[in-house]
């Protein structure tokens, strides 16, 4: 992997994420149920979006890239990578245990991003991607 490719700092993740959720959190209040499985449709495909950028991405100038080749994450790759995040938001529709599971899930999401030196969670290492400035 090239060495220009700069871990994307997890406060600006952070933030990018929040961006993204509160589109998904309109779409869902909006037209429920329908509206969150439009919100779980769009964080399955959304890194694959503006070269590897979400909206909250593109926002924050951050984009996905495989952690191999530097080159910019596809829908594919989108999709393996949010995979969990797709999940957990479906959880929400089950009241109180479904909300339980889902922050469970988020709080071990983040520990792992913390633990590993690349910033990677567990659908970076499952795509094989990461999530660098620029």
């Amino acid at each position: 992997m090239s060495e220009s490719l700069q871990k994307a700092p997890l406060s600006i993740r952070g933030m990018a994420k929040a961006i993204d959720l509160i589109a998904v959190a309109v779409a869902a209040a909006a037209v429920p149920p329908a509206g969150i499985v439009a919100g779980a449709a769009y964080i399955l495909i959304s890194d694959g979006l503006f070269d590897g950028r979400s909206v909250g991405k593109k926002i924050m100038k951050l984009k996905v890239v495989s952690d191999s080749t530097g080159e910019k994450c596809d829908f594919k790759g989108s999709m393996i990578r949010n995979a969990v995040f797709a999940g957990v938001l479906m959880l929400f529709i089950i009241p109180f245990i479904g909300w339980i599971f889902a922050g469970l899930v988020i709080i071990f999401e983040f520990l792992l991003i913390l633990g590993n030196a690349e910033g990677m969670r567990i659908g970076d290492d499952i795509a094989g991607t990461k999530v660098i400035e620029g």
